[in-house]
């Protein structure tokens, strides 16, 4: 059992679906003490899919591991002060929000009570505009430029990256505050909106630059990685993976892999393409997939995994989720450990990503609805 490096930390967490709930997760998850607070019957997002057969959302237990599961009436003005309460008294104080429609709740308010409590707000626009993870997206240029050149219009990605990242950001911006509190007592209120991850995301990649300082038109490249060397095949016997090149090296050890050194070296002769920089070979990699395709075509799966590891190739396999899950490998991962979680039953649940000292801590079943009212309060809240 690594050490909680978050022991003593307490974290009020008022909050829904993905950002708020991964933050306070990634905290537990460091040993700190995370009260998830819910309206009577539960958040909104107990209810999303992916669900067991119980009907119980995978997706909910699955984002709130390790926590404590209060239940507050937010309609009722003596519950939220009674939340107030709780965040003010005791030993210092995070919270993490999604909401700031609470008065009592604020950071104004808290830390007129409370100067030192840290208090972090999670926003969709940084105008205060209402905006989820997939409008975000819509706004921020990313689904034009996925999927196949030969499909109009945008293509919407399945993975919620500006949540997954603004919930990230929450969790080292409340750190990087606790830190300051410790040394000087002082508070902190931080706020993150989900439009700005994504367009700080889209500058720091320097697409927006790119639109700023040259005439150049980002346009869909379907499954070939802009701007490099990378695209998916298929073997013989059907096997579909991805092959990745970023530097020389990993293109000489491709073409060793492959046995197109030869193949590639009267090419760039004939041709006058020097393959071995990377403009080069983005620009020429039709040319490049028609003999790389006709290798993997005529390769089986297994022959082309032995030859490609051998030479330390970047390339992995196309698997399902189904094919990820029902792996009997899976129990012998050092990232997952055995959970029995009510309502969902004994599954493999993953720990922390981050390893402490060389362990992590194995997860804990998320809770019911007002699972630790009692007890964090003390006694059930008069109605």
């Amino acid at each position: 059992m690594p050490e909680a490096l978050l022991d003593g930390l307490r974290v009020v967490e008022i909050s829904s679906y993905v950002a708020t709930p991964l933050c306070g997760m990634t905290l537990a998850q460091l040993g700190a003490d995370v009260v998830r607070v819910e309206p009577p019957g539960g958040a909104p997002d107990r209810t999303r899919w992916p669900l067991a057969g119980s009907g119980t959302s995978l997706y909910w237990t699955g984002l709130n591991k390790g926590k404590r599961a209060i239940t507050v009436d937010f309609a009722s003005e003596v519950d939220r002060q009674r939340l107030a309460e709780l965040i003010v008294h005791g030993g210092p104080c995070v919270v993490v929000t999604n909401t700031d429609r609470h008065p009592e709740l604020t950071h104004a308010a808290l830390s007129a009570r409370r100067p030192d409590v840290i208090h972090a707000l999670l926003e969709g626009r940084s105008d205060g505009g209402a905006a989820v993870d997939y409008t975000v997206q819509a706004a921020t240029g990313f689904p034009l430029v996925t999927g196949p050149a030969d499909v109009p219009g945008p293509v919407n990605h399945v993975l919620p990256a500006w949540d997954l990242a603004a919930g990230l950001y929450l969790a080292t911006g409340l750190l990087a505050a606790e830190r300051r509190r410790l040394r000087t007592g002082r508070g902190a209120s931080l706020r993150v909106a989900l439009e700005d991850v994504a367009l700080a995301t889209a500058g720091n990649l320097g697409y927006l630059a790119e639109a700023q300082v040259t005439d150049h038109e980002r346009t869909k490249s379907g499954n070939d990685i802009h701007g490099t060397y990378g695209r998916d095949f298929t073997t013989a016997d059907g096997v579909a993976v991805v092959v990745v090149v970023l530097t020389e090296r990993h293109w000489t050890k491709l073409l060793a892999a492959t046995g197109l050194t030869a193949a590639f070296a009267a090419l760039s002769e004939s041709l006058a393409i020097d393959f071995s920089g990377e403009a080069a070979r983005f620009e020429h990699r039709d040319l490049i997939s028609a003999l790389l395709a006709r290798w993997f075509a005529t390769t089986p799966y297994a022959d082309a995994a032995k030859a490609l590891d051998a030479h330390r190739v970047l390339w992995q396999r196309y698997r399902t989720f189904a094919e990820i899950g029902r792996d009997p490998a899976l129990a012998d991962d050092d990232l997952f450990a055995p959970l029995d979680q009510p309502g969902v039953g004994p599954h493999l649940a993953p720990k922390s990503p981050l390893v402490v000292d060389g362990t992590r801590a194995d997860p804990s079943p998320a809770p019911s609805v007002g699972e630790h009212t009692a007890e964090v309060f003390g006694t059930e809240p008069d109605r």
